[in-house]
């Protein structure tokens, strides 16, 4: 199933919570700590909002580096950052009023953060635990689409790199893959050069910020 599908149904899931947009965005393999980009929206028609959320620094790397917590439930109308924060007013204007967070951490101090917004306040904790728990059933499904939308890698170059990111070294690799280390080390420096890395372990960092691994 594709990504866009895939959230489709999850929000169908979600209705009972009146849960009605999901954003997940991911890191910018190619920028900073703070930068991140939209890996998905549904339905569609938010994508400003979500690119405006993601523009933002709200519940980025300064905000996990001070050991918050991976779930955090706002009442966007009611947030002190509301005169300053585009994304708020966006999410506003659409008529949302809630928005529960799950972050799924990744090596480096960088995440995967899922978002799911709600026109409606939510009433009391356990609706939002359910929506967290939601979010966490479905995640390895929507974290393998990811994969397969957002890699620049072939499945080859994944594999590869999903057994060094394992540890084993390239002599352990081709007897896994029935192949040659000519082979695996050729496959390895395909996807340094695609990831814009000069050694093996940025480019398992950088696949794993893509969600390839």
């Amino acid at each position: 199933m594709s990504l866009d599908g895939l959230l489709s149904d999850w929000l169908s899931a979600l209705r009972e919570f009146s849960v009605e947009a999901v954003v997940v965005l991911g890191p910018d393999p190619f920028g900073g700590v703070e930068d991140r980009q939209v890996v998905a929206v549904h339905p569609p028609l938010l994508a400003d909002a979500a690119k405006a959320l993601a523009d933002s620094h709200d519940f980025g790397a300064p905000w996990r580096a001070s050991d918050a917590p991976l779930v955090a439930w706002q009442h966007i109308a009611k947030s002190d950052s509301l005169d300053t924060s585009r994304w708020r007013q966006l999410w506003l204007a659409h008529g949302f009023q809630t928005v529960v967070r799950v972050e799924f951490p990744l090596p480096v101090g960088r995440a995967f953060e899922c978002f799911m917004f709600s026109p409606r306040e939510l009433t009391d904790r356990a609706e939002a635990a359910s929506i967290v728990w939601s979010a966490m059933n479905i995640w390895p499904l929507v974290r393998r689409s990811i994969a397969t939308a957002r890699s620049m890698l072939s499945p080859r170059e994944r594999e590869c790199l999903m057994l060094a990111f394992e540890g084993r070294t390239a002599k352990e690799s081709a007897q896994r893959l029935r192949c040659s280390e000519r082979t695996i080390n050729y496959h390895i420096s395909n996807a340094m050069n695609k990831l814009r890395v000069d050694n093996k372990m940025a480019a398992i960092q950088r696949a794993c910020w893509l969600g390839a691994i």
